[in-house]
């Protein structure tokens, strides 16, 4: 038996039991969520390193003479494992913007003061403060990616509409800035007329809900109804009835990619992208198109239209590309490369 064990606290109690390296779990799994996850649990098995929740480490059923800590975003967590001789805090990742979670940006000193590493999406301060932050620990976090290729059955598909589809939940900002959640309503109004946009996620119709309780959502009900079709049980399926995608990510700050544009690029739908300020750097400029140049969603939904197929397949063919190298590279091992400096 090996003398050290890796844990990973994930960002839920939905995942503990080891059920985050459950890929045969269809609800936890959904969208291969957890398949990153999967593959860092086999290539620590490989290197001789068994892999667990940090729940085991907590409640002691699991223990070797050296255990590495790893955090996701519980804060509670790691607090209670400081003291101990026998673990080692070794990296906390801050999944999520500033937006989001800025309660976990406010504790980057004490989080850079007590982990080896802190990942976040850029390590320059844009969009939270580095005051007290340690930043020789601060690494650059890249979105752990379940796929290294396009997903053949829907990037083939050929029945795609010659319009924008997005697919986001609705969520309140509560204030915050920036925020692209007022973008993406405000792209669906300004689209309305033309029936330029569909829009699938899950909350939309909850008018009474906490999450719509906001001004942006009341200001633009009718037309965020007049174009809503619903909660989407498959994001491939719905991405690949369409030939574009709004892609907003839920604010601009550097280095700030997720899943969402991947989503769009594993179905070969054109993505029009606002989020991460360098995108440019992240991905390649002829994979996506780039909100920030055109005047107003009309002069995008212009451009988009008129696109020949012979420049939306070229646009797919360089995304695919991307994907089966730099994007695997980067995004598809970035949990094994964090694991192997």
């Amino acid at each position: 038996m090996t003398n050290q064990a890796v844990f990973i606290d994930p960002s839920s109690d939905h995942f503990q039991n080891d059920r985050l390296f459950d890929v045969d779990d269809a609800n936890l799994n959904r969208d291969g969520t957890l398949l990153p996850f999967s593959r860092l649990k086999e290539y620590l098995s490989s290197q001789g390193i068994p892999t667990f929740t940090a729940d085991k480490l907590r409640d002691g059923s699991e223990r070797r003479e050296l255990n590495h800590y790893w955090s996701l975003g519980i804060l509670e967590h790691y607090k209670e494992l400081v003291e101990r001789e026998d673990v080692r805090l070794r990296g906390f990742l801050l999944m999520e913007p500033p937006l989001v979670r800025p309660d976990l940006y406010a504790a980057l000193p004490e989080l850079t003061a007590a982990f080896d590493e802190v990942y976040v999406h850029n390590i320059v301060g844009d969009g939270y403060s580095l005051e007290g932050v340690l930043q020789h620990k601060l690494r650059p976090l890249f979105w752990p990616q379940p796929y290294a290729d396009v997903l053949m059955p829907y990037w083939e598909s050929t029945d795609r509409k010659n319009k924008l589809v997005v697919i986001a939940g609705n969520h309140n900002p509560r204030l915050r800035k920036p925020e692209l959640y007022s973008e993406r309503i405000k792209a669906i109004a300004a689209l309305n007329d033309r029936k330029g946009i569909d829009l699938f996620g899950r909350g939309w119709q909850r008018w009474w809900s906490r999450q719509s309780f906001w001004w942006t959502y009341w200001r633009y009900r009718h037309a965020i109804m007049a174009n809503y079709y619903g909660s989407c049980n498959s994001k491939w399926t719905v991405l690949s009835s369409y030939r574009f995608s709004l892609c907003f990510e839920n604010m601009p700050i550097a280095g700030y990619v997720t899943e969402k544009i991947f989503d769009c690029l594993y179905a070969g739908t054109v993505p029009v992208y606002w989020g991460a300020t360098d995108i440019d750097t992240l991905i390649p400029p002829g994979a996506f198109i780039d909100m920030r140049r055109f005047s107003g969603y009309a002069d995008m939904l212009d451009f988009v239209q008129a696109m020949s197929d012979e420049e939306w397949q070229s646009m797919r063919t360089i995304a695919r590309e991307f994907l089966q190298t730099r994007g695997r590279a980067v995004y598809y091992n970035s949990l094994v490369n964090m694991f192997k400096t």
